[in-house]
C-alpha cells in the first residue's frame, strides 16, 4: 500500500478485448502501408514473434520473440522437439493465441531444419512455419 492513498474494490468493471488493429506490413515491398485486423494482423505477430530472437533487443521485454541462437551445431535429435517447445512457449506469451500443434519437420539441406506448425488463435486457425539453422 501507498501512505495516503486508498485502495477501492473493483467492482461491476466491464473488461472488453481490445481488437487486433494494427499496420499492415508488406513485406514483398518492404514497407508499412494500410491496416490489417483479426486473423491477418494474427500473421503478422506470429511472423514478429518467431523472427525476433529473444533477449537481443531493448525494446521487447523479455517475454517477446524465440531463442534460436543456441541451436547451432546442435544435433536434429535435441533441436527438433526444442523447436517444438520453444516455438509453442514464444507464441502462447500472446493472450490472443490458444495453441500450438501439428508440427512437421523437414530437412531442405545441411544445417537446416524447416518447421512448419498450426497456431490456434482467438480469430481462427493459421498455418505458420519457421526455418532455423543449426
Amino acid at each position: 500500500m501507498i501512505p495516503g492513498v486508498t485502495a477501492f474494490p473493483i467492482k461491476d468493471l466491464d473488461i472488453e478485448e481490445q481488437p487486433t488493429y494494427t499496420y499492415k506490413m508488406d513485406l514483398e515491398r518492404n514497407r508499412v502501408q494500410g491496416f490489417v485486423n483479426n486473423k491477418e494482423a494474427m500473421l503478422q505477430v506470429i511472423y514478429k514473434i518467431l523472427l525476433t530472437e529473444r533477449f537481443q533487443y531493448v525494446i521487447y521485454s523479455s517475454d517477446y520473440g524465440i531463442e534460436t541462437l543456441d541451436l547451432y551445431g546442435q544435433p536434429v535429435s535435441y533441436v527438433c522437439p526444442e523447436l517444438e517447445r520453444r516455438i509453442t512457449e514464444a507464441l502462447c506469451c500472446d493472450g490472443r493465441i490458444q495453441g500450438v500443434d501439428n508440427f512437421s519437420f523437414d530437412f531442405p539441406e545441411k544445417n537446416i531444419v524447416h518447421v512448419a506448425f498450426t497456431v490456434h488463435t482467438i480469430f481462427g486457425d493459421v498455418q505458420a512455419e519457421r526455418e532455423v539453422r543449426i
